[in-house]
């Protein structure tokens, strides 16, 4: 995470945008605000900035369509802020893409914790003392690089995944051959941020499926443990 990160904050409400930058830029962030979807294309090519904000009710094109628009085109971390808090509207909205949800109204420290959490999943490590030039997962072909936090598949391909996606293959990495219930791997991936939403993994597992599984509806590689959780069932070793 950079000492100064850039956030893009795409919200309606006058009060609430004015609201969330102040907080945001007093604890070190640099702010771009935008009232609809109109021009987040253009703002978002460069990649200037570190992580997008985005509420669900705007005018014109709704948040849920301009997730999906943007998660198909851009890695950037995307966090929805939205009054709507029906769980129907949190799975769809990670179903679209997004990385993380914060529910109106909202603790402004929760918000910065939240932003903070998932700045750090989607930051590749930085190499410290001691630590080898590289170090991978590999399994069946794939690669999981920890320290530029890619995942290449067996043809060599870089398979694009955000924060949450890849912090749940990691701790897949790190436990294979083990059943891993909900509750862990939210603490594994998410942390004590992440509240007792356990359908957000069930998303995720989804959604790391469709990047890895030959057959995403039988998947064979990520497997599912009725009543107990998931697994990956395969042998992992380190490069």
């Amino acid at each position: 995470m950079s000492n100064r990160s850039a956030v893009l904050l795409v919200e309606d409400d006058a009060e609430i945008s004015e609201l969330i930058s102040l907080y945001l830029e007093n604890n070190g962030m640099s702010v771009t605000r935008l009232a609809t979807g109109e021009g987040l294309d253009a703002k978002l090519t460069g990649g200037a900035f570190d992580l997008l904000i985005l509420d669900l009710n705007l005018p014109g094109e709704d948040g849920f369509s301009i997730c999906r628009r943007v998660r198909a085109a851009h890695d950037i971390p995307i966090i929805i802020v939205t009054a709507q808090g029906e769980d129907v509207d949190k799975i769809l909205g990670l179903e679209m893409g997004a990385d993380d949800y914060v529910v109106k109204p909202f603790n402004s420290r929760e918000l910065l914790a939240r932003i903070r959490a998932v700045l750090r999943r989607a930051e590749p490590q930085s190499q410290a003392a001691g630590t080898l030039p590289s170090q991978s997962f590999l399994f069946l072909g794939w690669r999981v690089n920890l320290l530029s936090r890619e995942v290449v598949s067996p043809s060599g391909i870089k398979v694009a995944m955000t924060g949450a996606e890849f912090d749940l293959l990691h701790a897949f990495c790190e436990n294979p051959n083990r059943v891993l219930t909900r509750d862990q791997l939210i603490n594994m991936t998410h942390g004590p941020t992440a509240g007792p939403y356990q359908r957000s993994i069930d998303v995720l597992i989804s959604r790391l499926r469709q990047k890895l599984e030959k057959d995403p509806k039988n998947p064979a590689m990520i497997q599912t443990v009725r009543s107990e959780g998931y697994m990956l069932s395969a042998p992992v070793s380190r490069a």
